[in-house]
């Protein structure tokens, strides 16, 4: 974080100054990462004691102290030696001081902030582009996930005086929850990826999830850039409901941004990127699935905004081995088993889309296996999307089922009925069930997809597998 007093922080967040100790006072300066969890605190660091579902972080402040902290947002006086600043809500403060100092660091520098939305995708854009930013100059992308009302606030408290460009991950539980991100960072650029069923169960409806992805683009300013996406009709339509200036990516022809000679192999993905005024450049990713495709475009369509010749933005996406960890990860490789790890996370889209890539990269005369569990959030959509799913699995045959946990089991079932199978689809309540049957059916050139939720933990069985088959 860049240099504050804790005057600054106290006036900003209307908050109460608690010297804590007779060497802090309101001059004092901070400058440490704010964390909301005391085991991440490092020396010299701000810790912000909210309240969650099952703790409270007035409980560690302690802790914090312990491990370095100098400073401590809280919603109450704790009787640790420490400097705090008593407000009247944490996570708010947290967001405020975020504002605060990506206000400040604007007014001095040349920090260019983008913001990513989407039903799918966002983590996997957000790193392409911040490999291809960090080339151009200092840039803060968010740490895994850190997507919320606290993870997007952290993410932006990281900027310096120096950092050029910052990229904030923005999800929703709900309509306004966008919008409050927004009016936080105030983006430059917002990218909009795609409008589907995840979470969709929370929103209310396709409608509801449609009017919370707007939020992204109806307040940028008219000096900003709205990146859409033009191969989904929802996205597409914001391009009238934002001041900004839009340019639109896919593989439409019309899109502004566009992708060719798509090809998807077990190793990765290969295209061509189209951009007005630029020689065409092939792309080489190392990520699997063609859906990938498309947040790389995103990427590309950001750095392009800012700049970055075509060239350089697909050189720098070639450098990169993953899209996330537990996202399209590619593990195993002995006797030639390729163990596809890819249940971070799941929605009926991207459930789709990995099942697609299992069925186009692998082999001629070599067997698929889709390990799924549940996809959740999809409220009233949750059982016909689970049978839509377990429909394209017998359409695009794929070898063996094997269906993990109970929320799932109507894939299974609706994959038999389908009526073309015989005991290719197989179900088990729990991982280790799941892991032994597995290990003795995967043999030399399987290729096997292990995609659910991130309720139903299947990436940990996707790791089980990886280990058993690597070198």
């Amino acid at each position: 974080m860049i240099r504050l007093t804790l005057s600054e922080i106290a006036d900003r967040l209307s908050g109460t100054l608690h010297p804590g100790t007779t060497d802090a006072a309101g001059g004092t300066i901070v400058d440490g990462p704010v964390e909301t969890d005391s085991r991440e605190i490092v020396p010299g660091g701000i810790f912000v004691a909210k309240r969650g579902d099952d703790t409270d972080g007035h409980l560690f402040v302690g802790a914090a102290l312990a491990k370095g902290a100098t400073l401590a947002i809280v919603e109450h006086p704790v009787d640790d030696p420490i400097a705090q600043i008593v407000v009247a809500d944490a996570v708010a403060a947290l967001g405020e001081l975020a504002r605060f100092v990506v206000e400040r660091v604007r007014s001095t520098g040349e920090l260019t902030v983008i913001g990513i939305t989407g039903s799918n995708g966002k983590t996997t854009t957000k790193n392409m582009l911040e490999r291809i930013l960090s080339a151009e100059g200092e840039t803060v992308a968010p740490i895994r996930s850190f997507n919320n009302a606290v993870g997007a606030p952290t993410t932006m408290l990281r900027v310096t005086d120096s950092t050029r460009y910052l990229i904030v991950e923005m999800g929703a539980s709900g309509i306004g929850d966008i919008a409050r991100l927004v009016a936080l960072a105030r983006p430059d650029v917002g990218v909009v990826l795609k409008v589907g069923l995840a979470h969709a169960g929370g929103f209310g409806g396709i409608e509801s999830t449609l009017a919370a992805k707007t939020e992204m683009v109806t307040d940028l300013p008219e000096t900003g850039v709205a990146v859409l996406n033009a191969d989904d009709p929802r996205v597409a339509s914001m391009a009238d409901k934002t001041p900004a200036r839009v340019l639109r990516f896919g593989s439409e022809v019309d899109a502004d941004i566009r992708a060719t000679d798509i090809a998807g192999t077990r190793t990765g993905t290969n295209f061509t990127v189209h951009a007005p005024g630029e020689d065409p450049a092939p792309v080489r990713l190392r990520v699997l699935g063609e859906h990938h495709v498309s947040n790389a475009l995103a990427a590309i369509s950001v750095a392009t905004t800012l700049g970055v010749p075509l060239a350089r933005s697909a050189a720098a996406l070639g450098t990169l081995a993953r899209a996330e960890r537990w996202r399209m990860e590619v593990l195993g490789g002995r006797d030639d088993v390729t163990i596809i790890n890819d249940a971070y996370n799941a929605s009926p889209d991207s459930m789709s889309a990995a099942i697609k890539t299992l069925a186009q990269i692998s082999e001629p005369g070599k067997r698929t296996i889709a390990v799924l569990g549940a996809m959740s959030e999809l409220g009233e959509y949750s059982g016909e999307e689970h049978d839509r799913i377990g429909l394209q699995l017998v359409r695009l045959n794929i070898s063996r089922l094997v269906v993990v946990g109970p929320e799932a089991r109507r894939l299974h079932i609706s994959a038999i009925n389908e009526g073309s199978w015989d005991g290719e689809s197989v179900y088990f309540d729990d991982m280790d069930a799941a892991y032994d049957y597995l290990a003795a059916e995967i043999i030399p050139g399987d290729t096997v997809l292990v995609k659910s939720s991130n309720s139903a933990q299947l990436r940990f069985l996707g790791d089980r597998l990886g280990d058993l088959f690597s070198w």
